[in-house]
């Protein structure tokens, strides 16, 4: 058996540890909450408006707000520079 077949043993070993609560090697990265309501209403906009201003859809929006979903990808990033800065994504769009 090769290098890789070992590599992929021990990662599958760790990997088994690691759900069943134990001591591991794995290293868990969990991104921090972001808070779609409280980014929405510092811009001062409704649903509707942010919606249409940012291209996200009213039901993504609402099951962002509600916690029922999170958003990931581009979207979080967009929603990262909204909360840093919101008049330059807005005036970078045209609104």
């Amino acid at each position: 058996m090769g290098k890789a077949f070992t590599e992929i043993a021990a990662g599958l070993k760790d990997a088994a540890q690691h759900a069943k609560g134990k001591n591991s090697g794995v290293v868990e990265h969990m991104p921090e909450q972001i808070n779609v309501k409280a980014i929405r209403e510092k811009t001062g906009m409704s649903q509707e408006r942010f919606c249409a201003t940012f291209g996200i859809s009213l039901g993504t929006l609402r099951h962002w707000e509600q916690g029922l979903r999170t958003p990931r990808g581009a979207a979080r990033v967009l929603l990262k520079v909204v909360e840093k800065n919101p008049s330059a994504v807005i005036d970078a769009v045209g609104e």
